[in-house]
């Protein structure tokens, strides 16, 4: 029955000289026909090519400038919601700048839903939960209007589906696990090595999931910090960026020793985060050329959460907290939005913590509670869910073929 009510006409909208009510009778969202067929062309063609990961970058693509305006029109956007003079004043405003247009008003209406929509899922994604921000939608019939129930329903579902549900997905997921970082207790972030353990780990009710180096290349037959996963990191994070949750990638050091070719790397795997290491094998690298990195990285991707892993005391070289201290300060003066110091032991934590005002991701092992009380922000599992599952792998199968084991026991 949803699908039908869906597939009924929106509520007209009556048409507007100026303000809100000229916006809502110009934009897609709210037309038909064949109005409706050729704003959804052009709304398609101005995100053509548009490849953004905050709201900032988007609003720079459509139309700079204006997104504190579209912060005041977005509340009175929807038909049924009351035009605040403010609003009327904002669009104004804007129609000023780029001219009173159909495009003008399509560029606005996509901003005021990324806007709202956008804002309203990152909320829903980091409490973990993958329901759409819009509870219900409202359809025209023979009796009257009808409200829609989209319970259950993907985000942006509909034939009136927005064209930038993708984009403002990948937005939304990126400000949501950036947000991850910054509440009460820390981020539990498990670190998968396929599609199947990371979709398990998501509805196990995880709100991010990881992937982890070892766990890939391990899988592909390759070693682990040697280069040679890179295909094999970006397929998967691919295929587990349409997870219904933000997803983070151990990208090693960046499979390229080139500041722009690691970016463009990063910018093709469509995640919220990577994990970007120091260590180069045996020994680290020089935290210059690894801030440079790291720069490379947020300039082309400013969305993209870069987790920047220091590798002193995971190689057992230079393993000291001022060298931790030192690189930590090169690399978040680059841009890194948080510091992965493993093996760090328990003292030089709080002194990390205490140095930086920001998020610090270890690995798990201690508990919990005693790693959030010296300010840990992110506790991830690294390699050892993957080490887990193949010596119970092993263990299973020795129980399952010995002798004497029942056929068919499990």
């Amino acid at each position: 029955m949803t699908e039908e009510l869906l597939n009924l006409p929106v509520p007209h909208v009556p048409a507007g000289g100026s303000g809100v009510a000229w916006l809502r009778s110009q934009v897609v969202r709210f037309s038909e026909g064949a109005e409706h067929t050729r704003r959804r062309a052009l709304t398609t063609s101005l995100l053509e090519g548009v490849d953004a990961t905050t709201l900032d970058e988007l609003a720079v693509r459509l139309l700079p400038g204006a997104l504190d305006e579209v912060a005041v029109i977005a509340p009175s956007y929807q038909p049924h919601e009351p035009i605040m003079e403010t609003a009327d004043a904002a669009v104004e405003r804007l129609v000023a700048r780029h001219g009173r247009t159909e495009t003008t008003a399509a560029r606005i209406g996509l901003l005021v839903q990324a806007w709202a929509a956008t804002r309203a899922f990152a909320d829903r994604l980091t409490s973990g939960d993958p329901t759409p921000p819009v509870p219900l939608t409202r359809r025209a019939t023979a009796a009257g209007i009808v409200e829609v129930d989209l319970t259950g329903h993907p985000f942006g579902h509909g034939a009136h589906a927005c064209p930038g549900r993708e984009l403002a997905t990948k937005i939304a997921k990126n400000m949501a696990f950036r947000a991850l970082h910054h509440r009460d207790e820390p981020l539990l972030l498990p670190n998968a090595w396929d599609h199947a353990t990371a979709a398990a780990l998501q509805e196990a009710g995880f709100p991010a999931v990881a992937t982890t180096s070892f766990g890939v290349s391990a899988a592909h037959g390759v070693p682990d910090a040697s280069g040679l996963a890179k295909e094999h990191t970006r397929t998967l994070a691919r295929l587990l960026s349409a997870l219904p949750c933000p997803v983070t990638a151990d990208v090693e050091g960046g499979f390229s020793a080139d500041p722009d070719e690691v970016a463009e790397y990063v910018a093709s795997l469509g995640v919220s985060g990577i994990n970007l290491e120091d260590g180069r094998g045996d020994h680290l690298n020089n935290p210059a050329e690894q801030a440079e990195l790291i720069t490379a990285v947020k300039r082309r991707t400013p969305g993209v959460f870069v987790n920047a892993r220091i590798d002193t005391h995971w190689l057992g070289v230079d393993a000291t907290i001022s060298e931790v201290l030192t690189r930590a300060e090169h690399y978040l003066a680059a841009g890194a939005d948080g510091i992965f110091v493993p093996r760090l032991p328990l003292p030089d934590i709080a002194t990390v913590t205490a140095a930086f005002d920001t998020p610090l991701n270890v690995l798990a092992g201690e508990p919990v509670e005693r790693l959030r009380d010296l300010g840990v922000r992110r506790i991830s599992t690294g390699s050892q869910l993957f080490r887990a599952a193949r010596t119970t792998t092993v263990e299973t199968a020795k129980a399952l073929l010995s002798p004497g084991t029942r056929s068919g026991a499990a």
